[in-house]
């Protein structure tokens, strides 16, 4: 059996240059690889055969392309930007701004750092340790909320930070925990008021926030297929195995250079965008995808899905919930489900599937059972979960599904209380 390495490409903020993209899967293809991913921080992955592990390091050191074998120790910088101008209207924060900031965020961060629009759902808002959210209301001030590493605990600061700090305050905030980490790293008891007296300490441009900021509810936008935004196009495409072809994506590359589109988006849901298409040349898009025969339009009970990067198990589950869920013409609009099968994960979810073995045995898992579990309010940016059931046999995991599913329902959605009284007594 083949063994096989993972590298990791960033892509900083899910912005992806197509001409750099295509050197890369260039060197990719020279390498024997025929499929590439995209992961939960919007990170380009390789798994490449391992004999030939060494062959595409040597092609991205050449390239100057800076890549990770194996390991996140230098996660990507997560950002909202793929739903700028598509999912997001009316907000002060432009692509200017985004880059902007990108842009100054120049060194390899350690922590998770999160630069999000706080008037959007698409992208996760608090699953980095640093976490930007942009003001509703005041332009340029941006709320911070710490989530200590190897944590679940998160601080909210109550002062804004003006856009121009943020990759400063971001080095020093990473600094800080680094240089006490029995402090602040996998500690539970770490104290956010200890770390912003710290931060205070600093020379930054900040504002006293008018209270806690109150967290957008979970509405996942069908971020699929051509869509038409003022007078452009904007396509995504979606992938079921959570693979790409890399000759479809070196095509897509070349036509992005050929119709003058400087930048593609990954996104936190292991997908592609790619804005701005003019109306002369969708019909070469419509023919790129026929000509890969790419699918277009897959449901929405599939499209609501987070699993873990390469992970297989997780995979064929979400694959086994979806066709039930597809035959039971379930809905499951508003929430987001995640399938979570490694201790330590971060997985975006309303409803949380976590996987556990009833045995083990020299380091290996046998009898496996799951739990479910629903964060506060159903909200997937809160960082509080509640177990639901436990111990449920894969066998009977898509009846306790359905039931936190009915459950969101009756607790969240009061229109629905109102049409189906009988099921809320």
């Amino acid at each position: 059996m083949k063994g096989y390495h993972t590298i990791k490409v960033n892509c900083k903020g899910g912005i992806i240059s197509p001409g750099e993209l295509l050197e890369i899967l260039n060197v990719a293809s020279q390498s024997a690889v025929k499929q590439v991913g995209f992961g939960l921080r919007q990170q380009l992955l390789i798994d490449v055969e391992e004999n030939l592990a060494g062959k595409l390091s040597d092609g991205l050191l050449q390239l100057g392309v800076t890549y990770e074998v194996d390991k996140d120790d230098y996660p990507n910088i997560v950002s909202s930007y793929p739903a700028e101008e598509v999912f997001i209207n009316n907000s002060w924060l432009s692509e200017g701004v985004y880059k902007d900031i990108l842009d100054e965020l120049d060194h390899r961060p350690r922590l998770k750092i999160n630069v999000s629009d706080s008037n959007q759902s698409f992208t996760p808002l608090l699953t980095g340790n640093i976490n930007w959210v942009a003001s509703p209301r005041a332009p340029h001030f941006w709320h911070l909320f710490i989530r200590f590493p190897k944590t679940n605990r998160v601080f909210e600061w109550n002062e804004m930070v003006y856009t121009n700090d943020i990759a400063r305050l971001s080095r020093d905030i990473e600094r800080i925990i680094f240089d006490d980490a029995a402090a602040f790293v996998h500690n539970q008891a770490a104290e956010g008021e200890t770390l912003f007296q710290l931060i205070k300490n600093g020379n930054y441009i900040t504002r006293l926030s008018e209270g806690s900021m109150k967290l957008p509810s979970f509405n996942l936008p069908y971020y699929e297929g051509f869509n038409r935004h003022n007078n452009k196009y904007w396509l995504g495409v979606y992938r079921r195995n959570e693979m790409f072809p890399v000759a479809f994506l070196k095509e897509l590359c070349q036509l992005c250079l050929h119709t003058k589109l400087g930048q593609l988006c990954s996104t936190p849901w292991k997908s592609i965008i790619i804005k701005g298409i003019e109306e002369k040349d969708k019909h070469r898009w419509s023919h790129l995808l026929d000509k890969h025969e790419i699918n277009m339009r897959h449901a929405a009970n599939e499209l609501n899905f987070q699993v873990e990067d390469n992970d297989e198990a997780a995979r064929k589950l979400k694959s086994q919930l979806v066709r039930k869920l597809n035959v039971m013409d379930a809905r499951t609009f508003g929430i987001c489900i995640g399938i979570k099968t490694r201790k330590g994960s971060e997985i975006f979810s309303s409803i949380l599937i976590r996987r556990k073995p009833l045995l083990k045995v020299l380091g290996k898992s046998f009898f496996h059972v799951y739990d479910i579990l629903c964060s506060k309010d159903f909200n997937p940016n809160e960082r509080t979960e509640s177990v639901f059931v436990s111990n449920v046999p894969r066998w009977h995991l898509i009846t306790e599904l359905l039931s936190a599913v009915l459950w969101y329902y009756i607790k969240i959605r009061p229109a629905w209380r109102q049409l189906r009284p009988s099921l809320c007594r």
